[in-house]
């Protein structure tokens, strides 16, 4: 499931891949820098809403199982980690797919829509602050490790999220480099795009 991607849906609809312009990743905010926010709002939601589906499709094949409470929780969690990993490395796109943020945030509202929403919250008025949306994505992961570490059993939660954290650091390393050295686009791009693409049109 995590293979699938909203990026081939945005090319279906416009008949452009993202991969190939932009920074050449199938995330939702190259969708967005190269396409317009509606294509990036259609790539989002659909990788968000197969994060959310894959929890709460397990959560209530589950519910119908003897399984302790723990070990459940244990399992959300790591189909949480495979929709993500099969997001970030499908292996139809040779293993370079998007970053996963998008999955993360639905993968938080199918674990507790509360997380999800102190998340997302974060996710958006970080981005709006700092205009540079992987700083945005960090204190998503900073949401998500703590609710794995204050509000879950045992240390596999924990890992789980800490280890998808590093992963988020090793596809957002270009990102943190351009921040650095001034290049990253910054979140007021998309809105840019927005008014150059309105203009092609008169």
């Amino acid at each position: 499931m995590g293979c699938l991607h909203g990026s081939k849906v945005a090319q279906y609809f416009s008949g452009l891949n993202v991969k190939e312009h932009g920074l050449k990743n199938s995330g939702a905010s190259n969708a967005a820098l190269v396409l317009g926010w509606k294509y990036g709002v259609l790539v989002a939601l659909f990788d968000i809403g197969k994060g959310i589906f894959a929890v709460l499709l397990l959560a209530y094949i589950l519910s119908s199982t003897v399984f302790l409470l723990d070990l459940q929780t244990i399992l959300l969690f790591l189909i949480g980690a495979a929709v993500v990993i099969g997001h970030n490395c499908p292996l139809w796109m040779n293993f370079d797919g998007g970053k996963g943020t998008a999955s993360i945030i639905g993968i938080m509202f199918g674990l507790d829509w509360r997380m999800g929403l102190i998340g997302f919250t974060l996710l958006i008025l970080v981005t709006l602050i700092t205009k540079y949306l992987p700083i945005g994505v960090l204190f998503l992961y900073l949401t998500f490790c703590s609710y794995a570490i204050w509000f879950t059993e045992g240390l596999l939660p924990s890992f789980i999220v800490l280890s998808l954290f590093i992963l988020a650091l090793w596809t957002h390393r270009e990102n943190i480099l351009r921040i650095k050295d001034g290049t990253e686009p910054r979140a007021t791009s998309v809105l840019k795009k927005k008014k150059a693409s309105s203009s092609v049109n008169y």
